[in-house]
């Protein structure tokens, strides 16, 4: 976590990287920051982006003592996205839906590229939780009764509650449409399954399906988004380093990893908008089936579908293979 009062002390890899003289591609070939005494970074362990404190990183480089960071919690701490998960006592997936939330999403701070967190505010939003109590069922013939972007905390909370209510339970308990609930039920299902399967790769989605008090009548398609969030999860490194070169060419905004998508219940795609000066294209489409492609909408990235994979005017397919390295999807978007 940062700690209160140290935003501004926070380094990211490119940070030390230009610190150092070198490109960051370099640094991260040399991997300086493992040698015996390096400040430990400031983010949760595990985390896919790590930062720095800039005082401690100072302080080794010099040969001085590191000093110490603040133990004592703050209110004004700020949290990542997996400390924010723990501090709610649930899943990094589960906080994933609980973030669109007016008052978390009002109050997020993006440090280093990450998103975090007041711990302050993540107090708030736990002791103001709602619970199934507070709303009722959904009348005949009108639309949803909760806000779209409290669908998944709402519903997260029954699926702790009873793992196997049913999508007809939520829709009475919450006042959203049937679909709403069975996908918001697949979504939850899925993500508590995946996470469970890569904390434990020796269980089967249906293992891990069964460990969780999942019915296996509810969770057929569940099984299939498990094991793609799985691989999404196992491939984000790779796209994290793509995203990160092509932030270096200048041609994105931030080296943010790109969000992962599932299309359909069984497949995993990434969208990456050039949001940079001078880009070679609108946008980039990274699709497990087909590898890397232009896409022709910053907007709309994205086929549905895709299957044969698309093709047409300011669509190109680059470099080979599925996950070809970073520096030849750049050079080959350069061409």
């Amino acid at each position: 976590m940062i700690r209160a009062g140290r935003r501004h002390l926070v380094r990211t890899l490119a940070d030390l990287a230009a610190q150092h003289g070198v490109s960051a591609q370099r640094y991260l070939k040399l991997k300086p920051y493992t040698a015996a005494g390096f400040p430990a970074p400031v983010s949760a362990a595990g985390a896919r982006t790590r930062l720095y404190d800039g005082e401690q990183v100072d302080a080794y480089l010099l040969g001085t003592p590191v000093p110490k960071l603040p133990v004592q919690d703050d209110d004004a701490d700020l949290l990542d996205r997996q400390e924010c998960a723990a501090e709610l006592g649930v899943s990094p997936r589960t906080w994933d839906g609980y973030k669109s939330a007016p008052l978390l999403a009002e109050h997020v701070i993006e440090v280093g590229g990450v998103e975090h967190w007041p711990r302050s505010i993540v107090r708030q939003y736990q002791a103001s939780r709602p619970g199934k109590a507070t709303v009722t069922g959904r009348p005949k013939n009108t639309g949803d009764q909760v806000p779209r972007d409290l669908v998944l905390p709402l519903t997260a909370e029954l699926l702790y509650a009873d793992p196997t209510i049913s999508a007809a339970r939520v829709t009475e308990a919450l006042g959203v449409h049937r679909d709403t609930a069975q996908d918001a039920l697949l979504r939850l299902r899925a993500d508590r399954m995946a996470d469970l399967m890569h904390t434990d790769p020796s269980l089967t989605p249906d293992q891990a399906a069964a460990t969780l008090g999942y019915p296996a009548a509810q969770v057929r398609r569940a099984t299939l988004r498990a094991q793609a969030v799985l691989r999404a999860s196992h491939a984000a490194p790779y796209l994290a380093d793509v995203a990160q070169a092509l932030h270096r060419e200048g041609w994105t905004a931030t080296g943010v990893l790109p969000e992962v998508q599932h299309p359909a219940d069984d497949l995993v795609v990434a969208a990456l908008v050039l949001d940079g000066l001078t880009p070679p294209a609108p946008a980039l489409v990274w699709d497990e089936r087909h590898g890397w492609r232009t896409a022709t909408s910053r907007r709309h990235p994205l086929t549905k579908g895709a299957t044969p994979p698309p093709s047409g005017d300011g669509i190109r397919y680059l470099a080979e293979g599925i996950t070809p390295p970073a520096e030849a999807v750049t050079a080959a978007l350069a061409a």
